[in-house]
């Protein structure tokens, strides 16, 4: 089958500790930085800017998609969308499935364990998301039949990214 729609699942770039402080406030580390800007220049050389965004609203998930867009060739719309910061991979097909049909591409910027999973429920395939960790997903079903679950077959993984680790 052909795809009709993209998937692209990201986990944010690798964060900082922030003790005695919310998580959903940890920032980026430098080399989150570095990692985020290179996720957003590995997605630009395959011409793949989404349509929309998904952000979940962790401060660090919103500056991993400040460093990857900063170098896209064009703005997609973005939605900061706080039930993406503590979902599970179910929650974010649920989420994916109130997507409007005119969107052929679409990006979630999130966290593991919940990025790893949709992705190997949707392909049938196990994911590793180390942070900055990037999926392309081809789906040939509309968003809104991905909420039941598994795509038996009509999800395909067509491309991945993960930052090199040097040191910090």
């Amino acid at each position: 089958m052909t795809a009709q729609r993209q998937l692209i699942v990201m986990r944010h770039a690798k964060a900082g500790e922030l003790p005695g402080g919310p998580d959903i406030e940890r920032a980026l580390r430098p080399r989150g930085c570095k990692n985020a800007a290179a996720a957003g220049r590995w997605l630009a050389e395959r011409g793949l800017t989404p349509d929309l965004v998904l952000c979940s609203s962790a401060k660090r998930a919103k500056q991993t998609w400040r460093y990857v867009s900063a170098e896209l060739d064009d703005e997609p719309d973005v939605v900061t969308e706080p039930r993406l910061y503590d979902a599970g991979a179910r929650d974010l097909l649920a989420v994916f499935a109130e997507v409007e049909s005119r969107i052929r591409s679409l990006m979630y910027v999130g966290h593991n364990p919940a990025a790893a999973d949709v992705t190997e429920i949707l392909t049938g395939e196990p994911a590793d998301f180390p942070t900055s960790g990037i999926a392309v997903i081809d789906v040939t079903v509309p968003w809104q039949e991905l909420a039941s679950g598994g795509a038996d077959g009509l999800a395909t993984l067509v491309a991945s990214w993960q930052p090199r680790f040097d040191a910090p």
